[in-house]
C-alpha cells in the first residue's frame, strides 16, 4: 500500500541564495533588501539550512544533502521540490518551470546520485511544455494524496490545468482543482503555500477560494478520505503556515515540519489538533522566507524511490 509520508528527504545546500526577480512578479511572499550583499544573504541562508538538516537528522529522518554548484548562479536551488517528484514505482518526474533561471536547478548529478542507491525511471516528457509557456512546478504546484491517489492543485501561471491532467494520467490519480487568491486579490502562485496534507490531517486555507462549489468539493474530498481539517487564515498564510510537510523518522514517528514563523502564527487550538497526529519540528528560516518567498516545505523533496 502507498504511504503518504517518507522518512527520506533530499535537500539542496545553497551556493548563491538570494532574491530572484524572475519569480517576484507572481510570488507575493518574496521581498528584497538592498542593505545586504548576495554573499551575506547566502551566508545567513546556509546557516538556516544547516541547522534545519541537523535537527531533522537528530530525530532520525534521513536527509540526503546535495551541494549546489557556484556556477551557474541558481538563487532558488534551495527549493528542489518544485522541479521533481518521486514515486514508489521508481518514477522520477521532471517538471517545466516558469522561471528560466530556475530551469538550471534540474541538475543531472542529482538524479545520477539517486540512481546509485535507488531504482529510478526518469520521465522528462513534460519539459517540452516550457517552450509552449505551460508550467507545472512539482509539489509546489500540487499536493499529492498518495494513499487515495488524488492531486489537489490551485490554478496559477505556474500550475497549468492541462499539465495537472497529464501528470494525473501518468501516475493514475484523480485531481481536484480550484482558483484561489490571497488577501490582496492576487492569484496563489503555489498550492503548497496554502495547503499541507498528512496521513490523517489536512491543513488548508479556504478563505481565498473564489468559487464556492470548488471549495465545497475540496472539503468534501478531504472529509471523505478521513482527514481532520485545520483551516488557516490569510494572515497565517503570509507567515508561511500553509508551507508544512509531514515526514516520519526511521521508527515511524511522524512530524509536522514548519518554520518558526509558521508555528508562531498558529492558534493554541490549531497546535493542539496538529499534535494529536504529529510531533512538531520548527526552524528559524527568516532569511530563506524573506528573500526566497518559500519556507520549510519548499526545501524538502520527498524520496519515495525503492532502494536497490
Amino acid at each position: 500500500m502507498a504511504k503518504q509520508t517518507t522518512d527520506t528527504l533530499l535537500m539542496v545546500r545553497p551556493a548563491n541564495f538570494g532574491f530572484n526577480p524572475e519569480t517576484a512578479n507572481n510570488n507575493a511572499f518574496q521581498s528584497n533588501e538592498t542593505g545586504l550583499t548576495l554573499a551575506q544573504i547566502t551566508s545567513r541562508a546556509i546557516k538556516e539550512f544547516d541547522r534545519m538538516v541537523q535537527s531533522l537528522r537528530a530525530v532520525g529522518i534521513d536527509v540526503i544533502v546535495f551541494q549546489d554548484s557556484h556556477v551557474p548562479i541558481k538563487t532558488d536551488a534551495v527549493f528542489p521540490n518544485n522541479w521533481f517528484t518521486t514515486h514508489d514505482d521508481g518514477s522520477l518526474f521532471l517538471f517545466p518551470m516558469f522561471s528560466p533561471n530556475r530551469r538550471l536547478e534540474r541538475d543531472p548529478e542529482i538524479w545520477t546520485q539517486l540512481a546509485e542507491t535507488y531504482h529510478l525511471n526518469l520521465d522528462r516528457s513534460m519539459l517540452s511544455q516550457e517552450t509552449e509557456g505551460l508550467y507545472l512546478e512539482g509539489t509546489g504546484s500540487m499536493i499529492l494524496d498518495r494513499v487515495n491517489k488524488i492531486i489537489y492543485a490551485c490554478r496559477s501561471v505556474r500550475t497549468n490545468e492541462e499539465l495537472v491532467q497529464v501528470y494525473a494520467e501518468k501516475i493514475g490519480y484523480k485531481y481536484v482543482l480550484w482558483t484561489g487568491v490571497d488577501g490582496s486579490g492576487l492569484a496563489i502562485y503555489h498550492t503548497n503555500v496554502i495547503m499541507a496534507l498528512g496521513e490523517s490531517i489536512a491543513i488548508i486555507c479556504t478563505e481565498g477560494m473564489v468559487v464556492e462549489e470548488e471549495k465545497n468539493r475540496i472539503l468534501q474530498s478531504l472529509e471523505s478520505t478521513g482527514h481532520k481539517i485545520v483551516n488557516l487564515s490569510q494572515a497565517q498564510i503570509l507567515r508561511f503556515a500553509g508551507n508544512m510537510l509531514e515526514v516520519r523518522d526511521q521508527s515511524g514517528q511522524s512530524y509536522m515540519v514548519m518554520s518558526d514563523s509558521a508555528y508562531n502564527s498558529l492558534t493554541t487550538n490549531q497546535v493542539d489538533v496538529i499534535k494529536k497526529y504529529n510531533a512538531i519540528l520548527t526552524f528559524d528560516l527568516t532569511t530563506i522566507e524573506y528573500f526566497g518567498g518559500g519556507s520549510a516545505r519548499c526545501m524538502m523533496a520527498e524520496i519515495f524511490l525503492p532502494k536497490k
